[in-house]
């Protein structure tokens, strides 16, 4: 047994002998406590919830987020199911902007017991998530999408500045155009084959200085989904501009799903 094996083999069997002490240390899991997983949309990662999960955890709720690849629906739908297996009691699941139509795929996941849509697409059986918004007016900030040569979207960082998230400091909207996730552009006409919502209690956060989904077109789908509505006076990143409030109806939602 050579050396670099021999060392190998020590440090498994310290941490062998070690791993029950830190069990027993370790803070017993709630299996009742909800979990809430949060999906963010395009142009964005998982730090988009940065400001909202610190106030989930303060008020005893267990919270994380995915990071979706924004490449298609069924990667997506497969990131959040990854993370949705992963929990031991019920799940409340949260999407914001495209997500909304990630989450009404995967939220028909057993765990998940409500659902919360962030100024987002909510798209029936069978609807893509353009079909739910067309009879709406066009948002400025779609004017202004970058394409690239592989078909996935980005923003300029004036436009986020500007349409996207026009109610946060400079900096702010900088690092979120710095950080944005390019979404594949056909992803928006990918029809979803499952519509939680229809059997789900839903909660819909409608922002309505939306400048990238008309907030007209957010309060016709937070109607038809019969979701308790809030209305937030926000841009398109109202867990950015206002995370209490949001935090707020993501509570309700996990008290429901207890």
């Amino acid at each position: 047994m050579n050396l670099l094996t021999r060392s190998l083999l020590a440090s498994a069997l310290t941490l062998a002998a070690i791993a029950p002490a830190f069990a027993a240390d370790a803070p017993a899991t709630d299996a009742a406590t909800p979990t809430v997983v949060l999906v963010h949309g395009a142009f964005a990662d998982g730090s988009s919830w940065n400001k909202v999960i610190p106030l989930l955890q303060a008020k005893g709720l267990k919270a994380v987020a995915v990071q979706n690849p924004l490449t298609s629906l069924e990667d997506d739908v497969a990131a959040a199911n990854r993370v949705i297996d992963a929990q031991t009691g019920p799940v409340v699941l949260v999407g914001h902007s495209w997500a909304g139509t990630v989450i009404t795929q995967a939220g028909g996941h057993a765990k998940v017991k409500s659902l919360v849509y962030v100024a987002s697409f909510a798209p029936a059986l069978g609807e893509a998530s353009v079909d739910g918004v067309k009879d709406h007016a066009t948002p400025p900030g779609v004017a202004h999408f970058i394409q690239d040569a592989h078909g996935y979207l980005t923003l300029p960082a004036d436009a986020i500045a500007r349409d996207f998230a026009q109610d946060v400091s400079a900096e702010e909207a900088n690092l979120i155009a710095a950080t944005q996730g390019p979404v594949r552009a056909a992803n928006f006409a990918q029809k979803v084959t499952v519509a939680a919502w229809s059997s789900k209690p839903s909660w819909y956060i409608v922002a309505a200085q939306d400048r990238m989904i008309d907030p007209q077109a957010q309060r016709a789908l937070a109607a038809r989904m019969g979701a308790t509505t809030t209305v937030l006076q926000t841009s398109h990143v109202p867990m950015s501009s206002d995370p209490q409030a949001v935090a707020d109806v993501i509570a309700a939602a996990a008290r429901a799903a207890k």
